[in-house]
């Protein structure tokens, strides 16, 4: 099942880089949040990508969004990646790959591990798919962009 603009987010529970549980419904109702999913930790444009997110972290907070990566990476993998990049957001560990599967996540090729970013509004209803697997500093300025028109539109 895929899920679509205007779905409310499958709603999960995953361990972060330090090994605490998060869960979406949990976050929902105080920020937007960018949710995406890429492929592995520390792999080329895997970490043009979250360091992109990084370098654009304090924007994506001034427009009220919280950043949250998945990948079925480890917990210890995703807190070396934190530490060796000085990342400042979340990054959950799907292992089993369940939660990409709960949205639909396609593999690239067949076997590539899909890289989406999905901008989820307060009320945890998704406002925004962004599907590009060779493109990783576009799922930036998209989230961006949909995340200024949103605050926007809410004034």
């Amino acid at each position: 099942m895929k899920t679509e603009t205007e779905d409310k987010a499958p709603d999960f529970e995953l361990p972060d880089q330090h090994g605490n549980s998060v869960r979406l419904s949990d976050l929902t109702g105080t920020k937007n949040i960018v949710l995406y999913f890429y492929p592995k930790d520390d792999t080329p444009g895997c970490t043009i990508e979250a360091k992109a997110f990084r370098d654009n972290y304090e924007v994506f907070t001034e427009q009220g969004a919280m950043v949250i990566g998945i990948s079925s990476d480890s917990e210890d993998s995703h807190k070396n990646f934190c530490a060796k990049y000085d990342l400042p957001f979340t990054l959950l560990s799907d292992q089993g790959g369940k939660v990409r599967k709960r949205y639909g996540v396609t593999k690239t090729l067949g076997f590539f591990p899909g890289r989406v970013t999905y901008i989820i509004d307060k009320q945890g209803i998704i406002r925004h798919i962004f599907d590009s697997q060779l493109n990783p500093q576009q799922h930036i300025d998209e989230a961006l962009k949909i995340l200024k028109t949103m605050n926007k539109d809410q004034l």
